[in-house]
């Protein structure tokens, strides 16, 4: 059956309507325990000791896992299993008949799970070519924990997180922090924690402190970073950017890159100076003519400048020409 995303899945939890077999799969394994979490706490607190199994495919068998989702639930309309690092489970540990013969069972027992039970497999590499595998895959929802579709997911994503953690994000400071960091989970999570901790204590987190504490993925300065700061004329916040961008490893060069497009987008009798500035710190870069980040600054500084040279050159020809008009 087709993927189903992190999103859905959550709705079926809210509305209670949980299916026998999901397998969870993606490379972000702090994803995949969020979600099984999530899972976990569909079973009452007080009655998880009886509805709930916690099982871990290097150490259980077939047989514990058949037996687990076999027990009826205790005062609940459901039992769950989740069998961690599941993988090792489908794959023998050894070639036997034993091991066929489990192999058999398992497949037997996703073909027709109990209806009482929920059981959620959490993977890693799985090998697809192993017919139990394909197996689960056919019979079971497959959720992928590690990717996010678009922004709008991503968006949801972080309110449900943010509620998690306490961090009262506000709309503008959701929509900035995925701008900020992309669809990628690692960043988004990575991004979350670091504008809940710079923000914390205070009653709501706007996207000025997204601005101040997420640096921009390289993605994303070309579009929300030290590019749009130039064409603002804003030196202080395109040498803010610039940091950020280089504190988070960003390389020179594709700094550099972004700079020479911002040169692109100044006004056109500008231009032309801004593109031989950026030539001349692209061949201090090469011939070590300096230190890469003073040299991206004082780069950044002249585009700025030579904006706002522009801009004042523009006002003084209005202000010569009303003042020669006046004069008839």
């Amino acid at each position: 059956m087709p993927p189903l995303p992190p999103a859905a899945l959550r709705k079926q939890i809210a509305s209670g309507s949980l299916g026998p077999l999901y397998v969870l799969l993606g490379e972000d394994d702090v994803e995949k325990t969020a979600v099984a979490a999530e899972l976990a706490e569909t079973i009452d607190e007080g009655l998880r000791a009886f509805n709930m199994d916690r099982l871990y495919g290097a150490d259980a068998d077939v047989h514990d896992l058949v037996q687990a989702a076999a027990t009826l639930p205790m005062m609940a309309p459901r039992r769950l299993v989740i069998v961690l690092e599941a993988e090792a489970l489908l794959v023998p540990k050894r070639e036997s008949k034993a091991a066929e013969a489990d192999q058999a069972r398992l497949e037997a027992f996703l073909a027709d799970p109990p209806d009482h039970a929920t059981v959620v497999f959490v993977c890693g590499a799985l090998d697809q070519r192993r017919r139990v595998v394909k197996r689960l895959l056919e019979q079971a929802q497959v959720v992928n924990c590690g990717t996010i579709d678009d922004e709008a997911a991503a968006e949801r994503w972080v309110k449900t997180r943010a509620a998690v953690l306490g961090a009262p994000l506000d709309a503008g400071a959701v929509r900035a922090l995925v701008r900020r960091t992309g669809l990628d989970l690692v960043r988004l999570r990575a991004g979350l924690d670091r504008v809940a901790l710079y923000a914390m204590g205070q009653p709501a987190i706007t996207a000025e402190d997204v601005r101040q504490a997420v640096p921009a993925a390289p993605e994303a300065q070309a579009d929300f970073g030290i590019a749009n700061a130039i064409a603002r004329n804003d030196a202080a916040e395109a040498l803010h950017e610039l940091h950020l961008a280089l504190d988070a490893g960003a390389a020179p060069y594709f700094v550099l890159g972004q700079l020479r497009s911002a040169a692109e987008r100044l006004p056109p009798p500008r231009v032309r100076g801004g593109i031989e500035a950026v030539f001349r710190t692209d061949l201090a870069l090469k011939t070590s003519g300096g230190e890469p980040r003073v040299l991206l600054e004082r780069l950044v500084v002249e585009l700025c400048t030579s904006h706002k040279s522009q801009v004042t050159s523009q006002k003084s020809q209005v202000t010569k020409h009303k003042a020669q008009r006046c004069d008839f």
